[in-house]
Protein backbone atom coordinates (compact mmCIF):
# COMPACT_ATOMS: atom_id res chain seq x y z
CA UNK A 1 0.00 0.00 0.00
CA UNK A 2 1.51 3.76 -1.27
CA UNK A 3 1.71 6.34 1.88
CA UNK A 4 -1.37 8.13 0.35
CA UNK A 5 -3.43 4.86 0.33
CA UNK A 6 -3.90 3.89 -3.27
CA UNK A 7 -2.22 0.43 -4.09
CA UNK A 8 0.91 -0.07 -5.75
CA UNK A 9 0.05 -1.67 -9.43
CA UNK A 10 2.66 -2.69 -11.84
CA UNK A 11 3.06 0.07 -14.45
CA UNK A 12 4.71 1.41 -17.99
CA UNK A 13 6.58 4.69 -18.42
CA UNK A 14 4.25 7.51 -17.66
CA UNK A 15 3.95 9.69 -19.84
CA UNK A 16 4.83 13.26 -17.77
CA UNK A 17 3.96 15.65 -20.62
CA UNK A 18 0.46 15.52 -20.66
CA UNK A 19 -0.89 18.65 -18.87
CA UNK A 20 -3.29 18.41 -16.21
CA UNK A 21 -7.11 18.48 -17.41
CA UNK A 22 -9.12 21.77 -16.79
CA UNK A 23 -11.46 21.66 -13.98
CA UNK A 24 -14.93 20.81 -14.83
CA UNK A 25 -15.63 24.55 -13.06
CA UNK A 26 -14.36 26.03 -16.01
CA UNK A 27 -16.20 24.83 -18.34
CA UNK A 28 -19.73 26.41 -17.48
CA UNK A 29 -17.91 29.79 -17.47
CA UNK A 30 -16.27 28.92 -20.52
CA UNK A 31 -19.13 27.89 -22.45
CA UNK A 32 -20.53 31.61 -20.90
CA UNK A 33 -18.05 33.19 -22.52
CA UNK A 34 -17.94 31.40 -25.63
CA UNK A 35 -21.89 32.59 -26.24
CA UNK A 36 -21.58 35.98 -25.17
CA UNK A 37 -18.39 36.73 -27.44
CA UNK A 38 -16.99 39.01 -24.23
CA UNK A 39 -13.95 38.15 -24.22
CA UNK A 40 -12.08 41.46 -23.65
CA UNK A 41 -10.59 41.86 -20.56
CA UNK A 42 -12.19 45.37 -20.40
CA UNK A 43 -15.50 44.92 -22.29
CA UNK A 44 -17.45 44.38 -18.47
CA UNK A 45 -18.17 47.07 -16.32
CA UNK A 46 -16.75 45.23 -13.38
CA UNK A 47 -15.65 41.91 -12.53
CA UNK A 48 -14.34 40.18 -15.80
CA UNK A 49 -12.93 36.76 -15.42
CA UNK A 50 -9.15 38.41 -15.52
CA UNK A 51 -9.89 41.33 -12.73
CA UNK A 52 -11.11 38.40 -10.58
CA UNK A 53 -8.57 36.51 -11.13
CA UNK A 54 -6.28 39.29 -10.14
CA UNK A 55 -8.00 40.08 -6.90
CA UNK A 56 -7.60 36.03 -5.96
CA UNK A 57 -4.56 35.62 -6.87
CA UNK A 58 -3.22 38.36 -4.98
CA UNK A 59 -4.77 37.15 -2.18
CA UNK A 60 -3.18 33.78 -2.37
CA UNK A 61 -0.04 35.53 -2.56
CA UNK A 62 -0.65 38.04 -0.08
CA UNK A 63 0.34 40.69 -2.11
CA UNK A 64 -1.55 44.14 -2.71
CA UNK A 65 -1.90 44.10 -6.19
CA UNK A 66 -1.38 41.61 -9.12
CA UNK A 67 -1.73 42.26 -13.45
CA UNK A 68 -2.86 39.11 -15.44
CA UNK A 69 -0.45 39.29 -18.48
CA UNK A 70 -0.33 37.20 -22.03
CA UNK A 71 2.74 35.14 -20.30
CA UNK A 72 5.71 35.37 -17.51
CA UNK A 73 7.92 36.46 -20.09
CA UNK A 74 5.44 39.64 -20.66
CA UNK A 75 5.19 39.91 -16.74
CA UNK A 76 9.15 39.95 -16.64
CA UNK A 77 9.47 42.50 -19.49
CA UNK A 78 6.32 44.96 -17.96
CA UNK A 79 8.33 44.61 -14.59
CA UNK A 80 11.25 45.78 -16.09
CA UNK A 81 9.72 48.78 -17.61
CA UNK A 82 7.71 50.04 -14.81
CA UNK A 83 10.65 50.35 -12.73
CA UNK A 84 11.63 53.14 -15.40
CA UNK A 85 15.09 51.88 -16.07
CA UNK A 86 17.68 53.44 -18.41
CA UNK A 87 18.55 52.74 -22.01
CA UNK A 88 21.36 50.03 -21.15
CA UNK A 89 21.20 49.52 -18.01
CA UNK A 90 22.79 46.55 -16.65
CA UNK A 91 20.43 43.93 -14.58
CA UNK A 92 21.96 40.67 -13.14
CA UNK A 93 20.58 37.13 -13.95
CA UNK A 94 21.60 33.82 -13.27
CA UNK A 95 23.44 32.59 -15.40
CA UNK A 96 21.16 29.01 -15.49
CA UNK A 97 18.00 30.04 -16.24
CA UNK A 98 15.71 30.12 -19.49
CA UNK A 99 16.12 32.03 -22.37
CA UNK A 100 12.96 33.98 -22.14
CA UNK A 101 14.56 35.95 -18.93
CA UNK A 102 17.76 37.51 -20.57
CA UNK A 103 15.33 37.92 -24.15
CA UNK A 104 12.68 40.10 -21.47
CA UNK A 105 16.17 42.46 -20.97
CA UNK A 106 17.06 42.36 -24.53
CA UNK A 107 13.03 43.68 -25.15
CA UNK A 108 13.39 46.50 -22.20
CA UNK A 109 16.76 47.67 -24.01
CA UNK A 110 18.55 46.51 -20.73
CA UNK A 111 22.09 44.64 -20.37
CA UNK A 112 22.23 41.25 -18.67
CA UNK A 113 25.11 40.52 -16.40
CA UNK A 114 25.07 36.64 -16.04
CA UNK A 115 25.74 35.27 -12.94
CA UNK A 116 27.49 31.87 -11.92
CA UNK A 117 25.64 29.35 -10.49
CA UNK A 118 27.17 26.56 -8.54
CA UNK A 119 26.51 22.65 -9.01
CA UNK A 120 22.82 23.34 -6.20
CA UNK A 121 21.55 25.04 -9.20
CA UNK A 122 21.85 28.59 -6.82
CA UNK A 123 23.74 31.83 -7.59
CA UNK A 124 27.04 31.66 -6.32
CA UNK A 125 26.91 34.49 -3.82
CA UNK A 126 30.84 35.62 -4.01
CA UNK A 127 30.39 36.02 -7.95
CA UNK A 128 27.06 38.37 -6.91
CA UNK A 129 28.91 40.31 -4.87
CA UNK A 130 31.37 40.92 -6.91
CA UNK A 131 28.94 41.69 -10.43
CA UNK A 132 26.32 44.03 -8.11
CA UNK A 133 28.23 47.08 -7.94
CA UNK A 134 27.03 49.39 -10.94
CA UNK A 135 23.46 47.18 -11.55
CA UNK A 136 20.64 49.11 -11.93
CA UNK A 137 18.40 45.82 -10.69
CA UNK A 138 18.43 42.39 -10.46
CA UNK A 139 16.52 39.77 -11.79
CA UNK A 140 16.74 36.92 -9.62
CA UNK A 141 15.24 33.04 -11.36
CA UNK A 142 14.28 30.71 -9.27
CA UNK A 143 14.69 28.14 -12.04
CA UNK A 144 13.10 24.75 -11.94
CA UNK A 145 11.90 25.96 -8.32
CA UNK A 146 14.97 26.15 -7.01
CA UNK A 147 15.67 29.24 -4.13
CA UNK A 148 18.81 30.95 -4.05
CA UNK A 149 19.70 32.26 -1.02
CA UNK A 150 16.78 35.28 -1.22
CA UNK A 151 18.19 36.37 2.48
CA UNK A 152 21.63 37.53 1.51
CA UNK A 153 20.48 38.63 -1.93
CA UNK A 154 17.96 40.91 -0.43
CA UNK A 155 20.40 42.00 2.26
CA UNK A 156 22.95 42.99 -0.02
CA UNK A 157 20.01 44.43 -3.00
CA UNK A 158 18.94 46.81 -0.11
CA UNK A 159 22.07 48.01 0.87
CA UNK A 160 23.09 49.10 -2.68
CA UNK A 161 19.41 50.57 -3.55
CA UNK A 162 19.07 47.68 -6.47
CA UNK A 163 15.35 47.10 -6.99
CA UNK A 164 15.08 43.04 -7.22
CA UNK A 165 12.80 41.42 -9.63
CA UNK A 166 11.36 37.81 -9.20
CA UNK A 167 11.23 35.03 -11.89
CA UNK A 168 9.39 32.81 -10.14
CA UNK A 169 7.57 30.85 -13.40
CA UNK A 170 8.76 27.65 -11.32
CA UNK A 171 7.64 28.44 -7.44
CA UNK A 172 4.08 28.95 -7.68
CA UNK A 173 3.38 27.42 -3.68
CA UNK A 174 7.40 28.05 -2.77
CA UNK A 175 7.76 29.52 0.48
CA UNK A 176 11.19 31.03 1.76
CA UNK A 177 11.92 31.73 5.49
CA UNK A 178 7.69 31.73 5.82
CA UNK A 179 7.38 34.21 2.70
CA UNK A 180 5.73 33.34 0.05
CA UNK A 181 8.35 33.17 -3.06
CA UNK A 182 7.74 36.38 -5.56
CA UNK A 183 7.10 38.70 -2.37
CA UNK A 184 10.41 38.82 -1.53
CA UNK A 185 11.15 40.78 -4.41
CA UNK A 186 10.00 44.47 -5.85
CA UNK A 187 7.73 42.35 -8.08
CA UNK A 188 7.11 38.83 -8.43
CA UNK A 189 6.44 37.07 -12.20
CA UNK A 190 4.44 33.78 -12.40
CA UNK A 191 3.88 31.55 -15.52
CA UNK A 192 0.64 29.58 -16.23
CA UNK A 193 1.61 28.19 -19.29
CA UNK A 194 0.69 24.19 -19.47
CA UNK A 195 3.70 22.39 -17.71
CA UNK A 196 3.27 25.06 -14.97
CA UNK A 197 2.03 24.28 -11.44
CA UNK A 198 -1.55 25.99 -13.01
CA UNK A 199 -1.99 24.99 -16.99
CA UNK A 200 -3.69 27.99 -19.34
CA UNK A 201 -1.48 26.97 -21.92
CA UNK A 202 -0.12 30.27 -21.93
CA UNK A 203 -0.62 33.52 -19.58
CA UNK A 204 1.31 35.16 -16.62
CA UNK A 205 0.84 37.41 -13.55
CA UNK A 206 2.77 40.04 -11.64
CA UNK A 207 2.52 40.99 -8.19
CA UNK A 208 3.75 43.98 -6.31
CA UNK A 209 3.06 45.89 -3.28
CA UNK A 210 3.82 49.32 -5.03
CA UNK A 211 1.29 51.03 -6.02
CA UNK A 212 3.48 53.51 -9.02
CA UNK A 213 5.15 49.75 -10.36
CA UNK A 214 1.63 48.66 -10.22
CA UNK A 215 -0.04 51.48 -12.27
CA UNK A 216 2.73 52.06 -14.83
CA UNK A 217 2.70 48.36 -15.58
CA UNK A 218 -1.02 48.11 -16.11
CA UNK A 219 -1.01 51.60 -18.34
CA UNK A 220 1.66 49.58 -20.74
CA UNK A 221 -0.53 46.39 -20.33
CA UNK A 222 -2.71 48.08 -22.25
CA UNK A 223 -4.90 49.91 -19.90
CA UNK A 224 -5.77 52.55 -22.62
CA UNK A 225 -8.27 55.35 -22.63
CA UNK A 226 -9.87 55.06 -19.08
CA UNK A 227 -9.61 51.06 -19.16
CA UNK A 228 -7.15 51.65 -16.27
CA UNK A 229 -10.19 52.86 -13.72
CA UNK A 230 -11.17 48.84 -13.78
CA UNK A 231 -7.90 48.37 -11.53
CA UNK A 232 -9.29 49.18 -7.73
CA UNK A 233 -7.02 51.24 -5.79
CA UNK A 234 -5.55 52.93 -8.26
CA UNK A 235 -7.28 55.50 -9.42
CA UNK A 236 -4.67 58.25 -9.26
CA UNK A 237 -0.97 56.57 -9.72
CA UNK A 238 -2.87 55.60 -13.50
CA UNK A 239 -4.16 58.92 -13.99
CA UNK A 240 -0.65 60.24 -14.00
CA UNK A 241 0.58 58.19 -16.31
CA UNK A 242 -2.14 57.39 -18.60
CA UNK A 243 -0.82 58.84 -21.98
CA UNK A 244 2.61 58.94 -20.75
CA UNK A 245 3.50 55.36 -21.40
CA UNK A 246 3.87 53.25 -24.86
CA UNK A 247 0.98 50.36 -25.32
CA UNK A 248 2.53 46.99 -25.46
CA UNK A 249 -0.58 45.21 -25.24
CA UNK A 250 0.20 42.33 -23.78
CA UNK A 251 -3.39 41.97 -22.04
CA UNK A 252 -5.01 38.34 -20.53
CA UNK A 253 -8.24 37.73 -22.11
CA UNK A 254 -10.74 36.46 -20.10
CA UNK A 255 -10.92 32.92 -21.68
CA UNK A 256 -7.60 31.89 -19.83
CA UNK A 257 -8.71 33.93 -16.76
CA UNK A 258 -11.70 31.44 -16.47
CA UNK A 259 -9.07 28.49 -17.48
CA UNK A 260 -6.76 29.31 -14.44
CA UNK A 261 -9.50 30.71 -11.37
CA UNK A 262 -10.55 27.12 -10.77
CA UNK A 263 -7.44 25.79 -10.21
CA UNK A 264 -6.17 28.12 -7.63
CA UNK A 265 -7.73 26.42 -5.15
CA UNK A 266 -6.00 23.44 -6.51
CA UNK A 267 -2.55 24.98 -5.92
CA UNK A 268 -1.86 23.87 -2.28
CA UNK A 269 -2.82 20.21 -2.97
CA UNK A 270 -0.76 19.74 -5.93
CA UNK A 271 1.88 21.74 -3.98
CA UNK A 272 1.98 19.05 -1.20
CA UNK A 273 2.05 15.65 -3.94
CA UNK A 274 4.78 17.32 -6.10
CA UNK A 275 6.49 17.54 -2.69
CA UNK A 276 6.46 14.16 -2.08
CA UNK A 277 6.56 12.89 -5.23
CA UNK A 278 10.21 14.86 -5.52
CA UNK A 279 11.38 13.53 -2.09
CA UNK A 280 10.29 9.82 -3.01
CA UNK A 281 12.63 9.63 -6.07
CA UNK A 282 15.40 12.28 -4.58
CA UNK A 283 15.65 9.44 -1.89
CA UNK A 284 16.40 6.79 -4.38
CA UNK A 285 18.56 8.55 -6.79
CA UNK A 286 20.51 9.67 -3.63
CA UNK A 287 21.25 5.66 -2.79
CA UNK A 288 23.00 5.59 -5.62
CA UNK A 289 26.57 6.18 -5.87
CA UNK A 290 26.93 7.51 -9.36
CA UNK A 291 23.55 10.59 -9.25
CA UNK A 292 23.08 13.37 -6.91
CA UNK A 293 19.73 15.12 -5.44
CA UNK A 294 21.06 18.81 -3.93
CA UNK A 295 19.29 19.58 -0.64
CA UNK A 296 17.42 22.47 -0.75
CA UNK A 297 18.79 25.64 1.14
CA UNK A 298 17.33 25.57 4.85
CA UNK A 299 14.49 28.46 4.42
CA UNK A 300 13.21 27.12 1.66
CA UNK A 301 10.25 24.78 1.08
CA UNK A 302 9.45 23.58 -2.49
CA UNK A 303 6.62 23.27 -4.68
CA UNK A 304 8.54 21.03 -7.58
CA UNK A 305 6.87 19.70 -10.52
CA UNK A 306 10.02 18.06 -11.91
CA UNK A 307 13.64 17.21 -10.11
CA UNK A 308 16.93 17.96 -11.33
CA UNK A 309 20.10 15.72 -10.11
CA UNK A 310 23.72 15.43 -11.03
CA UNK A 311 25.77 12.72 -12.46
CA UNK A 312 28.28 12.03 -9.53
CA UNK A 313 31.90 11.27 -10.06
CA UNK A 314 33.71 11.66 -13.60
CA UNK A 315 31.34 10.90 -16.26
CA UNK A 316 32.85 11.55 -19.62
CA UNK A 317 30.32 13.60 -22.38
CA UNK A 318 29.67 10.15 -24.18
CA UNK A 319 28.99 8.24 -20.62
CA UNK A 320 26.27 11.30 -20.08
CA UNK A 321 25.09 11.14 -23.25
CA UNK A 322 24.88 6.97 -23.08
CA UNK A 323 22.90 7.93 -19.61
CA UNK A 324 20.16 9.74 -21.54
CA UNK A 325 20.06 7.26 -24.73
CA UNK A 326 19.65 4.28 -21.72
CA UNK A 327 16.75 5.75 -20.13
CA UNK A 328 15.29 6.89 -23.46
CA UNK A 329 15.36 3.51 -24.17
CA UNK A 330 13.32 2.72 -20.97
CA UNK A 331 10.71 4.97 -21.81
CA UNK A 332 11.97 8.11 -19.47
CA UNK A 333 13.02 11.44 -21.29
CA UNK A 334 16.06 12.42 -18.83
CA UNK A 335 17.48 16.13 -20.58
CA UNK A 336 21.63 16.63 -19.42
CA UNK A 337 20.93 20.81 -19.69
CA UNK A 338 24.33 21.04 -21.58
CA UNK A 339 24.33 17.93 -23.67
CA UNK A 340 20.82 18.30 -25.28
CA UNK A 341 21.26 20.31 -28.71
CA UNK A 342 20.18 23.73 -28.58
CA UNK A 343 18.73 23.92 -25.17
CA UNK A 344 17.23 27.16 -23.97
CA UNK A 345 18.48 26.78 -20.51
CA UNK A 346 22.62 26.73 -21.59
CA UNK A 347 23.83 30.20 -21.98
CA UNK A 348 26.23 29.31 -24.78
CA UNK A 349 23.39 29.08 -26.58
CA UNK A 350 22.31 32.69 -26.25
CA UNK A 351 23.47 34.03 -29.00
CA UNK A 352 21.17 36.85 -29.41
CA UNK A 353 23.50 38.45 -26.61
CA UNK A 354 26.40 38.53 -28.40
CA UNK A 355 30.03 37.43 -27.09
CA UNK A 356 29.68 34.46 -24.77
CA UNK A 357 30.79 35.39 -21.41
CA UNK A 358 33.29 32.50 -19.21
CA UNK A 359 31.54 31.32 -16.91
CA UNK A 360 33.28 28.19 -16.21
CA UNK A 361 31.52 26.66 -12.76
CA UNK A 362 27.89 27.35 -14.49
CA UNK A 363 29.28 25.30 -17.95
CA UNK A 364 30.53 22.60 -15.45
CA UNK A 365 27.12 22.23 -13.95
CA UNK A 366 25.21 22.30 -16.87
CA UNK A 367 27.43 19.86 -18.58
CA UNK A 368 26.14 16.69 -15.91
CA UNK A 369 22.74 18.43 -14.64
CA UNK A 370 19.94 16.01 -15.58
CA UNK A 371 16.00 17.22 -15.82
CA UNK A 372 12.54 15.19 -15.25
CA UNK A 373 9.74 16.03 -15.21
CA UNK A 374 7.42 14.80 -12.35
CA UNK A 375 4.04 15.79 -12.49
CA UNK A 376 2.19 15.92 -9.19
CA UNK A 377 -0.57 13.94 -10.70
CA UNK A 378 1.92 10.55 -11.30
CA UNK A 379 1.27 7.54 -8.58
CA UNK A 380 4.02 5.48 -6.35
CA UNK A 381 3.76 3.35 -9.13
CA UNK A 382 4.73 5.54 -11.67
CA UNK A 383 7.90 7.50 -9.51
CA UNK A 384 8.95 4.11 -8.69
CA UNK A 385 9.31 3.36 -12.47
CA UNK A 386 10.44 6.54 -13.36
CA UNK A 387 13.54 6.05 -10.66
CA UNK A 388 13.76 2.50 -11.37
CA UNK A 389 14.70 3.93 -15.50
CA UNK A 390 17.23 6.07 -14.17
CA UNK A 391 19.08 3.63 -11.56
CA UNK A 392 19.50 1.11 -14.04
CA UNK A 393 20.34 3.63 -17.17
CA UNK A 394 23.38 4.86 -14.89
CA UNK A 395 24.41 1.28 -13.76
CA UNK A 396 24.42 0.07 -17.75
CA UNK A 397 26.86 3.24 -18.80
CA UNK A 398 28.90 2.70 -15.47
CA UNK A 399 29.11 -0.81 -15.30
Amino acid sequence: MAPDGQILQQTGAPNVYDADPIPEAARAEIERLLTSGDLFRYTAPQDAPVALLEAEFAALMGSRYALAVSSCSAALFLSLKALDLPKGAKVLIPAFTFAAVPSSLVHAECEPVLVEVGENYRVNMEDFAAKLPGAAAVMISHMRGHTSDMDAIMALCDAAGVPVIEDAAHSLGTVWGGRNIGTIGKVGCFSFQSYKMVNAGEGGILITDDPEIAARAIIMSGAYESNWKKHPGLSNSCAHWQNKLPLYNLRMQNLSAAVIRPQLPLVAERVEKGRANHDHVAARLNASAHLAVPEPLGPEVRAPDSIQFNLKGDWTDAEALGFQAATKARGITVQVFGLSEGNARAFWNWQFLGEVPDLPQTRAMLMRACDVRLPPRLTLAELDYIADAILDAAVEVLG
